[in-house]
């Protein structure tokens, strides 16, 4: 899955350019995103696709050496099931 990427949020669209899913991540202060929202359409529901951008949002704070606030519910969900990840959530 080829998910597009901007300053602010990683994301997919469809054919027709509308956005069927999304994590926001804005940086709320120097070094720190704010995992804001995670939307998936109901066409894509059960796909595992907010997984997949959650995962995407892990790779990109390893990349760019920043560290996340979940504030999102999935967000704080799938960090308390990944533990491997703890250290990219800001204390």
């Amino acid at each position: 899955m080829d998910f597009k990427q901007d300053e602010n949020r990683i994301y997919l669209t469809d054919p027709e350019g509308k956005t069927i899913a999304e994590v926001l991540i804005p940086e709320k202060e120097t070094g720190i995103r704010d995992i804001e929202r995670t939307f998936v359409d109901d066409s894509l529901r059960g796909q595992g696709i907010a997984d997949k951008l959650l995962t995407a949002v892990v790779d990109r704070l390893q990349e760019e050496g920043k560290k996340a606030i979940p504030s999102c519910s999935y967000a704080v969900k799938w960090f308390g099931n990944h533990p491997e990840h703890e250290g990219l959530v800001k204390k």
